[in-house]
């Protein structure tokens, strides 16, 4: 099973890809997609539906997991949601299959708890991943948490 956990955004959009292998969590690539400020709007879903793609074709994930957003009261929400619909169209384009969660969700599977701070985070992945330092930037740890949180749903935890 390989699986790509994606934190949603428009300038950055955090990705993480895991293969489970004999029972075992084992890291292939995470990072970020990101879309120059100074592009028109437009051209930056373009940017990121380009990349997803690439990253996909290369990747061959067979499920996704991505983070559900919730509206804030925020100049970038409209902006967040078409690059998630833009996200969720490459998804389906794929025919991959997507689950989604919410931030207190992935927090409470990860972390175990709803509020589980960013450092929380960013020790659980690492722990469930055997890594040694922290992926970076944090929306690709974010990223990471999101596929596992499917992965624990999954059973393997």
């Amino acid at each position: 099973m390989r699986i790509i956990g994606i934190d949603p955004g428009l300038a950055r959009v955090g990705y993480g890809i895991i293969e489970i292998e004999n029972e075992r969590k084992i890291l292939l690539d995470c990072g970020v997609i990101e879309t120059g400020k100074d592009k028109k709007e437009e051209d930056r879903l373009y940017e990121i539906f380009q990349d997803l793609n690439e990253l996909i074709n290369h990747w061959k994930p067979t499920v996704a997991a991505v983070e559900k957003f919730f509206f804030y009261r925020s100049s970038t929400t409209i902006s967040v949601v078409q690059a998630r619909g833009v996200i969720m169209m490459v998804l389906a384009s794929k025919k991959i299959h997507v689950s989604e969660y919410s931030p207190a969700k992935i927090k409470l599977t990860i972390a175990g708890s709803g509020k589980a701070s960013k450092k929380d985070i960013l020790d659980a992945v690492m722990y469930n991943l055997d890594l040694d330092k922290p992926p970076k930037p944090d929306d690709s740890a974010d990223a990471l948490a999101i596929a596992l949180t499917k992965l624990n749903e999954d059973g393997f935890n």
